[in-house]
Formats: C-alpha cells, structure tokens, sequence
C-alpha cells in the first residue's frame, strides 16, 4: 500500500485538529481496513463496526502519534489487529451468535452470488483456524497486496521470517482448505 500523498502533512494537520485532514486519511485508508478486517470476522456489518472504531482508534491516538519510520497504513493494521483480537476476547466471554454471510456482490448471477459467497465463507473459516500472525500475513499480503517489508512492520518481524512465515501459512491454509497448492489462488479471489 503506497503512503498518501502528502501523507505527513495530513497527520501533521489531523493531529493539530484539522478535520479535513483527518477525512483525507479515512478516505485513503477506510478501504484497505474494512478488507483487512472483513476476512477476519464473519459478517460485513461487523466488519464495517470495527472499521469505524480503528478510524476513532485513530482520532484519539493521534495526539501522540509520532513517525518511527512504520508506515501510517501498517500503524492503522495494528490499530485493526488489536480491534479484532479485543472482539474475539469479548465474543468468547459473551454467549456464541450465528455466523452470517451478508457479502454484496456486483455479480447478477444469483448461482455465481451463491457460488462467491460459500468460496468466500469457506475462505473464512480456513483463515480462522490459523494463528493471528499467519491470518494477518496473509490478508496483507494477498488481499491487501502489501509487499514483504510492509508486513515485516506491521508484525514487527524480519522481512526474512515474513517470507518464511508466509510459506509455512499458504502451506497451512491449503491443508485447511484441503486442496494443497490451490491457497494462493483462493486469496487472489482466482478460480
């Protein structure tokens, strides 16, 4: 994900207050969040709900927001992470609610609409039985197409131990989809 332009400026700007600032800022991040998120809990409307409480995450750690050479985009995937792990602490606590598949699709064949969204679901539930770091790493870097050193920084890892991560997590993910080798495609959204 390539910074904004004039990024630093808008943070500058955002955290002196300036509300358009801090809309440019949701405007160019608000979609890589909701994908990241979306394909980490089970239906769109939460994943919209947790979208807009990373923006507001954002908003009051601003102030003290300080450039330490990570990207703003991975320091808002940080933001989702804990948002997402902090939902799952809550949900196990909280009596189990049916999972959902509410995804809107451009696709005006029905029996391609409810092809996408089982391929999809069945996409979720392999994620989840992965670990965090191996669910992270791969939205990021097939569904968010961060390269390899923009992982490293959101996970706090060497570029090294990402690509080695990330080859034991397709491994792990097509074992979970039970197809072995077909794990890259089904992220890239390729039949």
């Amino acid at each position: 994900m390539q910074p904004l332009p004039n990024e630093r400026e808008l943070i500058a700007s955002a955290k002196a207050g300036d509300r358009d600032a801090v809309s440019a800022l949701y405007e160019g991040y608000a979609q890589a969040v909701f994908r990241y998120v979306s394909y980490r809990v089970e239906s769109d409307m939460l994943a919209e709900d947790l979208t807009a409480e990373v923006f507001l995450r954002m908003v009051q750690g601003l102030p003290s927001y300080t450039d330490s050479g990570i990207p703003f985009g991975a320091w808002l995937f940080r933001i989702a992470a804990t948002q997402i792990a902090d939902h799952y602490r809550s949900k196990r606590r909280a009596s189990a609610e049916p999972i959902s598949d509410s995804h809107p699709s451009d696709d005006t064949d029905p029996f391609g609409k409810t092809a996408k969204a089982e391929e999809r679901e069945r996409l979720r539930q392999a994620l989840a039985t992965l670990s965090e770091d191996y669910q992270t790493l791969l939205i990021l870097r097939f569904m968010q197409q961060l390269p390899h050193d923009e992982v490293a920084k959101v996970l706090n890892k060497s570029e090294g131990s990402i690509r080695v991560m990330q080859h034991r997590a397709l491994k792990a993910l097509a074992e979970a989809l039970g197809e072995r080798g077909k794990a890259r495609s089904y992220l890239r959204g390729e039949d």
